[in-house]
C-alpha cells in the first residue's frame, strides 16, 4: 500500500481513536466521580434511592438519582455508555495495524532486541491481548478478586513481568504500546462481556417485572472500578510515544511499571476525594516521585566511552547520510516514506545543527533511532555523534 495512504489511513484512525477514548475516559471519570459524590440517607430521598446530587454547568441545573437498586418502571429512554469503549478498542487495533502489522521489520520489532521472524511477533502481538484478557477474567472470577489490595498487586505484577518480557522480543516502544494494548483490551472486554451484559440482565428483570438481582449490578460495578484504576497508566502509554526518554532507557519496562504504579496512586487520591476523603498528601508525594524517576533515569556519563576533542561535521557526514538520512531527508531513499518522517530532514550542515538537541536525545541519550536500528548504527558511530554535539554546542556558547 502507499505509504501516502497508510499515513492518512493512519491519522484518520488516531483521530477517531484519540476522540472516542476522551468520550469513554470521560464518562468513566464522571460516573465515579458522581458516585462518590452522591448526598445518601437524606430523609428527603424518594423510596428506592439511594443517593441524589445537584449540579451546575453550562448554564443549567442537573439533578441525578441513584437507586438502590432500581426504579419502579424503566423509562421509554434509557442511554447506555457502550459504543464509546468499543470504538476505542477497535481504532486501536486498526492503528496496530497500519503501524505494527503493515511494517513490523520498522516499528514492531529491533533487530539488536531479538530475531523474530515478522509473523511470529504479529502472532504474539495478538495472543498477549487475547491470553492477558483471559487470564485477566478467570482471576476475577475466583476469590482473590474480593481482596482488593491482593488482587491488584497480582495484576500489576503480572502486567510488570509482560512488560519484561515484551522488551526482550519488540523495540521498546512496540513493547510499551502492546502492555496497552492488553490494558486497554481488558477495559473494553470487561464493558462487551461484564458491565454491559449485567446491565442488559437488570433491564430484563424489570422488564419482565421481577426486581432485579443485586449481585449482578455488583459484578458490574466491581469490572467498572477496575477500568477506573487502568485509565490513567493507559493515558501514559498513548502518549509514551513522543518521550524516548521512558521506553528508550535501559530498564525501560521499569520505568512503564514505576509511571503507572504512580498513575494509580493518582486515580485512588481521586477516588478517595469523591468519597469525602482528602488525603492531600498523596498528590506531593506523587509528584515526588516522578522527580526521582526523573532522576534516576538521566543519562550517565559513560568515562569509558571514546573521547574525541574536537568532530567537526565532516566527520559525522557520513554517519548522517548512511544511518538517518535514507528516512529524514527531502527526499528519503527508503520506499517507507515519501516525505521526511516528521517534517524533519538532515540534508545539510543547517539542517543537522538546527535539530542537534533533538538527534543527540533520539540517537545518543535513548537509541530511539535509527528506528528498529534498521541502518545498524553502531555504539561507536553514537560516541562519534555525541562527541560532534558537544563540539557543537561548546561552538555556539
Amino acid at each position: 500500500m502507499d505509504p501516502q495512504i497508510i499515513e492518512w489511513l493512519n491519522l484518520n484512525v488516531k483521530w477517531i481513536h484519540l476522540i472516542v477514548g476522551i468520550a469513554w475516559i470521560g464518562a468513566s471519570f464522571y460516573f465515579n466521580w458522581l458516585e462518590g459524590n452522591l448526598e445518601r440517607n437524606k430523609p428527603e430521598l424518594n423510596k428506592g434511592v439511594a443517593g441524589d446530587l445537584w449540579a451546575v454547568h453550562g448554564g443549567g441545573f442537573y439533578h441525578v438519582e441513584k437507586f438502590e437498586n432500581a426504579p419502579d418502571k424503566l423509562p421509554d429512554i434509557l442511554h447506555w455508555f457502550k459504543w464509546e469503549a468499543y470504538l476505542t478498542w477497535i481504532t486501536g487495533f486498526a492503528m496496530m495495524v497500519l503501524v505494527f502489522y503493515l511494517a513490523p521489520n520498522m516499528y514492531l520489532l529491533d533487530a539488536s532486541v531479538s530475531n523474530l521472524s515478522p509473523t511470529v511477533a504479529i502472532l504474539i502481538s495478538v495472543s498477549t491481548m487475547l491470553f492477558g484478557w483471559l487470564i485477566y477474567d478467570q482471576l476475577c472470577k475466583t476469590k482473590l478478586s474480593e481482596n482488593g489490595m491482593l488482587f491488584f498487586w497480582i495484576i500489576f505484577l503480572g502486567l510488570t513481568l509482560l512488560a519484561y518480557v515484551l522488551t526482550q522480543l519488540f523495540s521498546a516502544k512496540a513493547a510499551y504500546i502492546h502492555v496497552g494494548a492488553v490494558i486497554g483490551t481488558i477495559m473494553v472486554a470487561n464493558v462487551f462481556f461484564g458491565i454491559i451484559p449485567s446491565q442488559k440482565k437488570m433491564v430484563a428483570a424489570m422488564q419482565k417485572g421481577e426486581i432485579p438481582d443485586p449481585m449482578v449490578g455488583k459484578r458490574g460495578f466491581q469490572r467498572s472500578l477496575h477500568n477506573n484504576y487502568f485509565t490513567l497508566p493507559v493515558l501514559f502509554i498513548m502518549i509514551s510515544g513522543h518521550y524516548p526518554l521512558t521506553f528508550g532507557s535501559e530498564y525501560s519496562w521499569l520505568v512503564l511499571a514505576a509511571i503507572a504504579l504512580i498513575g494509580v496512586f493518582v486515580r485512588h487520591y481521586f477516588n478517595l476525594k469523591n468519597r469525602g476523603q482528602k488525603k492531600v498528601w498523596m498528590l506531593p508525594v506523587a509528584a515526588l516521585l516522578m522527580a526521582t524517576l526523573a532522576y534516576l533515569t538521566l543519562p550517565k556519563t559513560d568515562d569509558n566511552s571514546v573521547q574525541v576533542s574536537e568532530v567537526s561535521f565532516e566527520m559525522i557526514a557520513p554517519v548522517i547520510e548512511q544511518r538517518c538520512a535514507t528516512c529524514h531527508s527531502v527526499t528519503p531513499s527508503d520506499p517507507a516514506f515519501k516525505v521526511a518522517p516528521k517534517g524533519l530532514a538532515l540534508d545539510s550542515q543547517q539542517d543537522l545543527e538546527k535539530s542537534a538537541d533533538s538527534v543527540f536525545a533520539q540517537t545518543v541519550t535513548t537509541h530511539a533511532m535509527p528506528i528498529g536500528n534498521l541502518t545498524k548504527m553502531t555504539d561507536e558511530e553514537r560516541v562519534l555523534l555525541a562527541n560532534w554535539y558537544q563540539t557543537y554546542k561548546n561552538q555556539t556558547k
